[in-house]
């Protein structure tokens, strides 16, 4: 078998955790209410990681990986890599010079 690496272009934002968690929640089977009972989070706390408007704190995303199985580094990784490129372009650093090791 192949393996292809799989490549984003950089102008592309990397997926809001909550879009991969928004997908994965069907096939759970349970309704959104009770898995944010299961989750020990309000529902209106699931809701807004669902609709990409709440990021996954490092203790949602213990909770995450727990129920769902695949711990919380996943789910702390994919945020990061969303607050940073978000960051890239919304801080003006055009102004911080880099320095370099003497």
């Amino acid at each position: 078998m192949v393996e292809y690496e799989a490549k984003r272009g950089p102008d592309r934002c990397p997926t809001h955790p909550g879009a991969v968690l928004d997908d994965i929640l069907p096939s759970l089977g349970k309704p959104k209410v009770e898995i944010a009972h299961l989750l020990g989070i309000s529902r209106q706390q699931l809701y807004d990681i669902l609709s990409e408007k709440k990021p996954v704190s490092p203790n949602t995303a213990a909770r995450i990986g727990k129920l769902v199985g695949n711990g919380p580094g996943i789910w702390l990784r994919m945020q990061a890599a969303y607050d940073a490129w978000h960051a890239e372009r919304e801080v003006d650093v055009s102004a911080i010079p880099t320095l370099h090791a003497a």
